[in-house]
C-alpha cells in the first residue's frame, strides 16, 4: 500500500524506509560509475578476498594510491600541499580514521551524487601524478 513502511535488509543493515534503500542503491551505482571512469585512465579496482564490507583498493601501475572504505567514501593518498591547495578537509565525523594526523597525505572523500564524481576523478589524476 502507498505510504507503507517496508522492512528491507541490504548489506546487513535493516531499514524501514524504502528511500534509504534507494539512496544506498544510487550510491552503489555511483561507485560503479566512478570505477568505470577511473578504469578508462588506467586505474584498477581490486577487492580483497574475504572482505564483503565494500573495501577495495585502487592501483595505478601496480601501486596502491587509494581505497574505498565503503560505497560512498574513498580514502586517497595525495600530498599535504595538494590537500591544502584543493581546499580538502578531513571529515570531522570520520568513522574509519577519526584520529588521522593533520600531516597525513591521506584524505577521505565522500560522494553522494553524480556531480561529486568529476571532483574525485580530478583528485585521482592528481594522486597518480605523484606515483
Amino acid at each position: 500500500p502507498q505510504g507503507a513502511l517496508i522492512e528491507i535488509e541490504f548489506r546487513g543493515q535493516t531499514t524501514l524506509t524504502p528511500n534509504s534503500f534507494l539512496l544506498t542503491t544510487r550510491v552503489t551505482t555511483l561507485r560503479r560509475q566512478l570505477v568505470h571512469r577511473l578504469e578508462r585512465i588506467g586505474v584498477q579496482d581490486r577487492a580483497l578476498s574475504g572482505r564483503d564490507d565494500g573495501f577495495s583498493s585502487l592501483f595505478y601501475n601496480g601501486k596502491e594510491f587509494a581505497h574505498f572504505h565503503d560505497d560512498n567514501e574513498l580514502d586517497i593518498r595525495l600530498t599535504r600541499s595538494v590537500i591544502t591547495r584543493e581546499g580538502l578537509v578531513h571529515p570531522t565525523d570520520s568513522r574509519v580514521h577519526p584520529n588521522r594526523s593533520r600531516n597525513s597525505p591521506w584524505i577521505e572523500i565522500r560522494f553522494e551524487k553524480a556531480a561529486d564524481l568529476e571532483r574525485i576523478v580530478h583528485l585521482v589524476k592528481l594522486a597518480i601524478e605523484q606515483i
